[in-house]
């Protein structure tokens, strides 16, 4: 009875043993140690285009804008295209568009919103041949919502004369602009 006791209890132990082996393998030091954070560069570039050019169509058919850009660099973290001389002409489906320059742009990821950086322009010329022509440092287009909006100092130059403010909402649609502070004009007399 003894050696059946004996053989039960090693059979036990022989398979405590293969447990904590197989346990001790599966569940060893190493895995405990914390491992590395990967750090990712918030700035790498997942895709470019040189010549790049976009165009975008209404409902009805008729060109809402066309854009161009000599580069445009993908950001893969933040999904954000970085423009390098984006150029804009805003049709809104009228014979009349809106330019839009500047030397760098900014685009999220919808395409809803264009941040424009450095020597920006606005100009257009209507039926009747009169020019406007909006000039700024920095300048937020939403391209579906024909509006663009500042805090920077801005120039507007059209209707015989020059207008100076600081801030602007335009809303390209109208033809309207609201210099937010700081206007001054100076007008030709006819």
């Amino acid at each position: 009875m003894l050696s059946k006791k004996i053989r039960n209890i090693l059979l036990f132990a022989v398979i405590a043993a293969l447990f904590a082996a197989v346990g001790y393998w599966n569940i060893s030091p190493g895995r405990f140690l914390d491992t590395p954070v990967v750090a990712v560069d918030e700035s790498a570039i997942d895709y470019y285009a040189l010549n790049a050019r976009s165009l975008q169509y209404l409902p009805d058919g008729k060109l809402q804008y066309e854009m161009t850009a000599d580069k445009v660099e993908h950001v893969k973290a933040s999904e954000v295209s970085l423009l390098t001389k984006p150029d804009l002409q805003m049709y809104r489906g009228t014979a009349y568009p809106w330019h839009v320059q500047s030397e760098r742009g900014e685009v999220n990821p919808d395409g809803s919103e264009v941040e424009l950086i450095d020597s920006v322009r606005i100009a257009r010329t209507d039926e009747k041949k009169r020019t406007t022509v909006i000039t700024s440092s920095r300048m937020t287009v939403f391209p579906q919502k024909q509006y663009a909006q500042t805090q920077q100092a801005v120039r507007i130059d059209g209707a015989g004369g020059v207008t100076t403010g600081k801030g602007m909402k335009a809303y390209l649609k109208d033809g309207r602009m609201d210099l937010l502070s700081n206007v001054r004009g100076q007008y030709e007399s006819r």
